[in-house]
């Protein structure tokens, strides 16, 4: 028996699909008034993209990463405040 009320219960969620061309990982936010749509990552061999559809408008806004770019944005979670160069 699939319970949404339930699956919303136990905290954030997020779903993992193997398609022919990329790995889609999909970011569900928690139920508030507060609450911003769910975020599509989809991870290409060349590239990574990030997409979430904008309520107000009803457009799909998406952001494409280079896998040079990911490097980056991983490393830079767990630095501090700083300007760095990532060693090749």
């Amino acid at each position: 028996m699939n319970r949404p009320d339930v699956a919303r219960s136990l905290g954030p969620m997020f779903t993992i699909e193997h398609d022919f061309d990329a790995t889609v990982v999909t970011l569900i936010d928690d139920p508030a008034s507060h609450r911003q749509e769910d975020v599509t990552i989809n991870a290409f061999e060349d590239c990574v993209t990030i997409e979430q559809e904008d309520a107000q408008s009803g457009r799909l806004c998406k952001i494409t990463l280079s896998l040079s770019q990911l490097a980056d944005l991983t490393a830079a979670l767990n630095l501090p405040e700083g300007v760095y160069k990532r060693k090749a």
